[in-house]
Formats: structure tokens, sequence, C-alpha cells
């Protein structure tokens, strides 16, 4: 009986104390903060999105402009600030979503009620529109998109897509604006190339916008029931189509051919690289199933995260959720198919927001935890892990969950200030560690200060089952290169230059450097081979690039 205690002890510690915290920072004026986006960067450190209404106080560099403003924070790899930049107009800007691109910069994605003010170059064109701005890797503004309709949108997500141009997914309530409201000039009237075409299902309708690589719609698609649809997550397929998750409550109406199983379920479409739809799936219980994520796995297959209070929800286990709301995950095949289904129970309310496919095909899973103590697949408590459980009612905790292809539990970690933590991304770091990013408004053990209402807060956890990977001094990403390559430096330094040359050794290009971000414009060479040269006050090295067409 000793035997399987002490055993029952290992299983425990392995499960709870996998994961130190390597460090945790917080970021914000002296009002408050809200994050909802982070991303890895090449240069081993990450960018933060989220919105502020804070001024120019705390961490804060820019005035607040409006109700909220886009905010952005590039940190180095120790949590240290790189840079921070500041968009909004005169009335509420949300940023949602950022993510990389390939020139080595960024596409911010977002809502906003603003008219043309400050950052804010076009007017607002009905209650709510999508706000999209494209940044270099400095964070310096290339371009910019207002595009709504008459009512409500929402934009949730925006990534480059492998043509060079760039997806939108959100939801909308509008419908197309009218010529005679959609003024030019003083003296002219034409349609608005940037507002919606096709007039709204129901109350709200999944709406995806395709622009090219400046930023002009290509093409765009409204889809739903009578009554809301609201899309959550959008990825782009290995066959250039989409997949796109959302919850929904409609009957079968518009384009939804299934009806609503309880309150609201999880809806699946996949669509072609046009943005007709090829098939499209419910999934849900008698209660309400929220989707949060979904993304296409090294199979061909799917992810699907969420959340679900059913007790009837299609699940491996016997389909029944055991207290409150709790993750709900599918594994589903090319075609929607269900290959397995978990759930899990963190505390009273589990709010999964995060979900990522790892390099050995395990899977990793962020979200937050109310008033509860973690518990492990098996029902164990993780008192282990030396974390107290929080008797306060409407207390959240930061959880982190990876498991492995099949759905099975591999370890968990909760981390907690004594106020409400809410995550929004949970991403494996290029040194084998782990980033949990999201909003924050208490200091205690696992949170050492707190600057205003609700800070960014960022916590780095080291995984000491992995071997730290050695981080190069130099190296170019995407190396075969197209158009662009981003040269990265492993090191900081204070000044330098970079030099393209070809391999005759003629100088194509010369410049000044100040960032271990190094952007290389290729477009309108050649195929072949190029070096490029990086001579900075710390040492002097070169790396090969080969452009391809």
């Amino acid at each position: 009986m000793w035997k399987f205690y002490l055993l029952l002890f290992f299983l425990v510690s392995f499960i709870t104390h996998s994961q130190d915290i390597l460090w945790e920072k917080s970021y914000g004026g002296t009002h408050a903060d809200y994050l909802f986006d982070a991303q890895p960067t090449a240069d081993y450190g990450f960018i933060l999105a989220g919105s502020s209404v804070s001024g120019k106080t705390g961490s804060k560099a820019d005035d607040n402009h409006g109700d909220l403003d886009y905010w952005i924070w590039k940190m180095k790899e120790n949590g240290d600030l790189d840079w921070q930049k500041s968009y909004g107009g005169s009335g509420f800007d949300l940023l949602q979503s950022i993510k990389n691109t390939r020139d080595g910069g960024f596409i911010l994605a977002g809502t906003s009620s603003s008219s043309k003010s400050f950052q804010k170059k076009d007017n607002c064109k009905g209650l709510s529109d999508f706000w999209v701005i494209k940044l270099n890797a400095a964070g310096d503004e290339q371009w910019q998109r207002t595009i709504g309709g008459n009512g409500q949108e929402e934009l949730l997500c925006a990534f480059q897509t492998k043509d060079g141009g760039y997806i939108l997914g959100g939801s909308s309530s509008s419908s197309p604006i009218s010529i005679s409201s959609s003024k030019i000039d003083e003296n002219s009237f034409a349609p608005d190339i940037y507002s919606k075409t096709e007039k709204c299902r129901g109350s709200m309708d999944y709406w995806v916008v395709k622009l090219d690589k400046e930023g002009v719609i290509q093409w765009q698609k409204t889809y739903g029931g009578e009554y809301s649809d609201i899309l959550r997550s959008m990825e782009q397929t290995a066959d250039n189509g989409y997949i796109l998750a959302g919850y929904s409550n409609s009957l079968v109406s518009g384009d939804k051919t299934e009806s609503s199983k309880g309150g609201g379920d999880y809806w699946i479409l996949k669509l072609n690289d046009l943005g007709a739809i090829e098939w499209q799936k419910t999934y849900g219980g008698d209660g309400d199933d929220q989707p949060y994520v979904i993304h296409q796995t090294k199979d061909g297959g799917y992810i699907l995260g969420g959340n679900s209070n059913s007790s009837n929800a299609l699940t491996t286990e016997g389909g029944i959720v055991a207290n409150g709301t709790d993750y709900w995950i599918l594994k589903l095949d090319k075609e929607g198919g269900v290959i397995w289904s978990k759930t899990f129970d963190f505390g009273k309310v589990d709010i999964l927001t995060s979900l990522v496919e790892n390099v050995d095909g395990t899977y990793l899973v962020g979200g937050h935890a109310r008033n509860s103590a973690p518990r492990s697949g098996n029902g164990l408590v993780s008192k282990a892990a030396g974390l107290i459980a929080k008797e306060k009612d409407g207390i959240n905790d930061y959880v982190a969950l990876k498991i492995s292809d099949k759905g099975d539990e591999i370890w968990n970690r909760t981390v907690g200030s004594g106020g409400e933590d809410i995550l929004r991304k949970l991403v494996e770091t290029r040194d084998g560690g782990y980033l949990m990013a999201g909003t924050s408004n208490g200091s205690s053990k696992d949170k050492n200060s707190s600057i205003g209402g609700n800070d960014f807060w960022v916590v780095k956890l080291k995984d000491k089952q992995k071997v730290e990977k050695v981080k190069a001094s130099i190296e170019a990403i995407p190396n075969p290169a197209n158009v662009y390559t981003n040269v990265i430096i492993g090191y900081d330094y204070t000044e330098g230059t970079a030099t393209l040359v070809d391999m005759l050794g003629r100088i194509l290009q010369h410049f000044k450097i100040n960032s271990r971000t190094v952007p290389v414009n290729l477009n309108g060479y050649a195929e072949g081979v190029y070096i490029v040269k990086i001579q900075t006050d710390v040492k002097t090295e070169s790396v090969k690039i080969i452009k391809k067409i």
C-alpha cells in the first residue's frame, strides 16, 4: 500500500511542480489596461496587445485620446520594455488581436467607434467598425483601414494569408450603407469601398473580409442564421481555405443547416479560398456551449476548445459536465467528425481562452478558473504546488494545462494574485518555456505589484523537464525567403549596421540598425544566395540568405 501512496505523491508532484515561475511583470497606467492577445517574436521577445484608458502614467508613455485606445507593448525576452505604441480616436477602440507578418511587422485588429481624430484616419460608418492597422517591425504605422456597415461590427482577429494579403474575421449586425450616406466630398456621393455589401441574416452574423497586401478589399462574406452567430476563432487551412469557429443559437435558417441543441452551440464552418462554405457542423448539449479556439492540426484535422455547462455534451467520459462550466475540447477529423471529446474541471467556472498544438503533437491549453483549487484529470487536488485555493466568490486565477494527442492530462499549473486574473493567451516560447498573458487587478504571492485598476500581467514559466534551447547569435527567418527576411540578433547591443551583398561581393544595401529584429527587403533581386553582414559594437557576424521567387 505504501508503494501506491508513494507513486501517487510522485504523480501529483510531477503534475504540479514541472513548471516554475521564471519571472512575472505588470505593465499599465494608473487606470485600467486590458490585455487580449500576445505573440512571441522571432527575437525571443514578445508583443502584447490590448486596450487602455490610462493616461501617461505608470509604465504607459502616451496620453489617452478617447475612451479605450489600442495599446501594444513590445518586450524583450526578460520582460523589459523594447518599445510601446498607442493608437486611438475620440471614441472607444478595443484591440482584440495582434499577429506577426512575414516582413517582421504586425497586423492589429479590433473594434472602433471613433470618428476621424488623433490616430484614427477615417470616420466610423455605424455604431462600431472593424479597425485594422499594419505596422512595420519597429512599430511604425504603414496603413490602416476602417471597414463596416450601418450597425455594429466586432473585429476579433486578422492575420496574413499565404498569398501575402490579410483576412479579417469578426461579427456584424449591419446591412449595407446607402449611397446617399456615403459622402466622398461636399458635392459628390458614391458607395464606400470599405463598407459591408451583404444584408444581416439575424441579430449578429459571422463577417469575413479578405484584403490584398495593401489592405484593399478583395472579397467579403456574411454567414449566419436568424438569431445570434458570433465568430470567435479563424485560421487559414492547408488547402488555402479557412476554418471558422463561433457561437450560435440560431435554428435552421439563413446559412445554418442544423438547429441549436441547447442555449447555444459551437458552430464550425469550413470555407474554400474564396469564402464559399464547403461544410459546417454544430456541436453542443442541453446547456450553453461557448467555443473560443479552433486550430488545424498536423494530421489535417482540427482541435476545438471552449466551455460548456451542458449536462449531456458529447464526451468520451460519459457525457456529464461535473461542476458548473468546464473546459470542453473536441478533436475533429478532416470533415468535422468527432475523434475524441474531453472536459476538464478546475473550479466553479472554467473559461478556456487559448489552445495551441505543440511540436510534439501535444496541446497547450490556457484559461482561467473561478474559486477553486486546480484538479488534475484523475480528480487529485493540486495542493502539492503550494497554491492556496481562494474562498472568495468571483476570484479567477490563470490556469495552464498540457494534454496529450489523445486528450489525456499531462500537467497543469495555476498562478494567481489576490484579485481577478483573466488569462487570454498561453504560448510555448522559443526557449522551451511558456508565457501566460492576461489582465490582473491584484497582487499577492505570485504577483509582486499592481500599477492601476487593471494591468497587463505576464508570467514566464520555465519547464524543468525540458532542456533549454541554445540561442543562435544570428539567424534569418524565413530562410529561404521571397520578399522579406528578418535577421534576428541574439544579443543586446547599442548601435550597428547591416550590409546586404551578393555572391560577387557587390554591396546592395547598407543601413544603420538599433533593434534585434532587422527586416531585409529582397524585393527586386534575382533568385540566388545573398549575405547579410551585421556589425555592432559587440561583434561582427554574417548570415547566408537564399532568395526564392
